[in-house]
């Protein structure tokens, strides 16, 4: 449910302002940067804080999938949004560096760091 409140905050905040773009890749990164600052303004909002989330059941195609993605939801914030993005979402090192607003070395490093942890994490288990 709370995914669904930011998107729909997000959509509003486009239909409000009407931006201008300048071609599909610029109309992703701003639905992008809006969507992560929305999402981090509805965090740290009181009645999120103040409530707890609902355990609910993910589907994967493999036990082993699930294990990944467990150990991905315990690393640290930075990490875990930048193997989300590179996973997940697909995108690459150049455009993760646009989203974050952080070179393209720093993203390349964390990436890096990321996955040693998981590799780490998932030897120990």
């Amino acid at each position: 449910m709370d995914a669904e409140d930011v998107i729909q905050e997000v959509f509003l905040k486009y239909m409000r302002k009407h931006p201008e773009f300048k071609d599909l890749n610029h109309e992703r990164a701003w639905f992008l940067r809006v969507t992560i600052n929305t999402a981090k303004d509805y965090v740290n909002s009181f009645w999120y804080r103040k409530t707890e989330a609902l355990n609910e059941n993910i589907l994967y195609e493999n036990e082993q999938e699930k294990d990944i993605w467990e150990l991905v939801q315990q690393l640290p914030k930075k990490y875990r949004l930048i193997i989300q993005l590179f996973y997940q979402e697909g995108y690459s090192i150049k455009e993760i560096s646009y989203i974050l607003k952080t070179r393209e070395s720093t993203v390349g490093t964390q990436l890096s760091r990321a996955r040693e942890m998981l590799k780490n994490k998932f030897e120990e288990e």
